[in-house]
């Protein structure tokens, strides 16, 4: 499935080094399983890096993300910043997960480039991709979606989404089947996002209509949006 996703998006290049990011959730760590495997046989040799921004989050642990990465064989780095501190008791920001986002980036974007590294690996799957797409729709009166494969021209960094192509049901079998170290989030703004609201009214359309998330993202690819 990551294979397929990586070849029809033409997501790695020879010689390419790849950070992974990882949150610590379960949707990263089986990227990062999933692209640690994917290594050994893909025809075009590459190397990854896990780096994980620690948001300053009092109670999340990422030591067993690091041992993890020692098993898999797989170079990890932590960076540390305030981001927490700055938007819930500084700035006391009402909607936060914005500015949340885009501190994030930068921060993210900064460490690669310390590392030498200017292609970054993004753990969206098929239902983020199609949530995006109903949120776009829903909130803003777009038709619009993130890219499988961005070039951020700004900073030289190239992203791509290995996952797009395995769905949030699947991600959770395999989390629970290789007993993952998964590390639970523990912002406040968790669950009370926009994207919760989409997400709980698209599992209700799919009650009726089992198919719809199979159509929307198959949509998504004949619109066709750019990228896809």
């Amino acid at each position: 499935m990551v294979r397929r996703c990586v070849d029809d998006y033409d997501m790695i290049a020879d010689g390419d080094a790849i950070a992974i990011a990882v949150s610590g959730g379960k949707d990263s760590l089986a990227m990062l399983c999933a692209m640690a495997n994917l290594r050994r046989y893909y025809p075009r040799p590459f190397t990854i890096h896990a780096v994980t921004l620690d948001m300053g989050i009092e109670g999340m642990d990422f030591s067993r993300v690091g041992a993890l990465c020692n098993v898999l064989g797989v170079p990890y780095s932590v960076v540390r910043r305030d981001i927490a501190r700055v938007i819930f008791e500084e700035r006391r920001e009402k909607n936060p997960c914005a500015l949340c986002a885009k501190m994030r980036r930068g921060a993210l974007h900064d460490l690669i480039r310390d590392l030498g590294i200017n292609k970054i690996a993004l753990a969206h799957h098929f239902d983020d991709a199609v949530e995006t797409f109903l949120m776009s729709l829903l909130f803003e009166g777009r038709i619009n979606c993130f890219q499988p494969v961005t070039f951020l021209s700004r900073v030289g960094i190239t992203q791509i989404r290995p996952l797009l192509y395995a769905s949030e049901d699947a991600i959770n079998r395999l989390a629970v089947k290789y007993d993952l170290p998964v590390v639970h989030n523990l912002c406040p703004m968790n669950g009370a996002s926009k994207r919760e609201e989409v997400k709980i009214l698209l599992k209700t359309l799919s009650a009726q209509y089992p198919d719809l998330k199979s159509k929307l993202f198959g949509a998504m690819k004949r619109l066709p949006l750019e990228g896809w």
